[in-house]
C-alpha cells in the first residue's frame, strides 16, 4: 500500500549523493551552507554558484553528502524551506 517507489523522486535519484539547494539568501556564503546542510550528514562537496562579474551568490548551490542516504533527509526536511533569505 501506498506511494509505489517509482512515483517518488527517491527512485530516479537513488544513486546521487548531489542535491540542488535554492531558496538561499545572497549573503550567504559556503561556509552557512556547509552549516545548515551537514545537519544531515557528512557534506563532501558545496558548489556555491556565483555571479561570473561580481561574484555574488546566485541564491542556489549544489551539495554532495558522503551517504545518498544524506540527501533523501535532507530533501525531505528543507524541501520548500527559504535559507537565510
Amino acid at each position: 500500500r501506498g506511494v509505489a517507489d517509482s512515483a517518488s523522486w527517491h527512485a530516479e535519484f537513488a544513486h546521487s549523493a548531489y542535491v540542488f539547494v535554492g531558496g538561499l539568501g545572497y549573503g550567504l556564503t559556503e561556509g552557512d551552507v556547509l552549516a545548515v546542510m551537514s545537519q544531515f550528514g557528512e557534506v563532501v562537496d558545496v558548489q556555491l554558484a556565483r555571479d561570473d562579474e561580481t561574484g555574488k551568490s546566485k541564491g542556489f548551490a549544489h551539495v554532495a553528502y558522503d551517504d545518498q542516504r544524506s540527501t533523501v533527509l535532507a530533501v525531505d526536511n528543507l524541501s520548500g524551506a527559504t535559507v537565510g533569505g
